[in-house]
């Protein structure tokens, strides 16, 4: 009891261990950036795995054109499976050692090469954008929706 007591006492007067406790003001989020947020909650866990098993289903199924718009659609899909991927992995890899330090390094070195396999799959979905192919509009959505994941995932950090 004689223990608890102090840190008790050290916590309520605002101190302890030398070091002032001050209470967090917590600034409510206006209305315009809830929606925001709801749109990249959305965009990054409901519609990202939607459009890569659907766009995948139809590049299998579909005919595949050989022009410069097809190929540059399934360079954008490929990076946004890859990032999509290391998302995955790196939640795993998170659980197995129990979670990362607050600004781990190399939590910061998987953010940086998610958001560039986004804007890279961003770049070239839109690149194939301009003729149809089976992947047209599959490589930006899902390029967008890994982009949304790695914004969302860094505002949590």
């Amino acid at each position: 009891m004689s223990r608890r007591l102090p840190i008790f006492v050290t916590l309520w007067r605002g101190k302890a261990r030398g070091h002032t406790i001050r209470p967090r003001r917590v600034l409510p989020l206006s209305t315009s950036s809830q929606v925001i947020f709801g749109l990249l909650v959305a965009a990054g866990y409901f519609v990202l795995p939607i459009a890569l098993i659907w766009g995948w289903a139809r590049w299998i199924n579909l005919a595949k054109p050989r022009t410069a718009a097809s190929i540059l659609s399934l360079a954008g899909f490929v990076l946004a499976t890859a990032s999509a991927l290391l998302a995955v992995s790196s939640i795993a890899y998170a659980q197995g050692i129990h979670g990362f330090r607050f600004y781990d390094p190399r939590l910061m070195r998987i953010f940086r090469c998610g958001v560039l396999l986004s804007l890279g799959a961003i770049v070239f979905g839109l690149g194939g954008v301009w003729r149809p192919s089976s992947l047209r509009w599959h490589a930006p959505i899902a390029a967008i929706g890994t982009l949304a994941f790695w914004v969302i995932a860094a505002e949590r950090e």
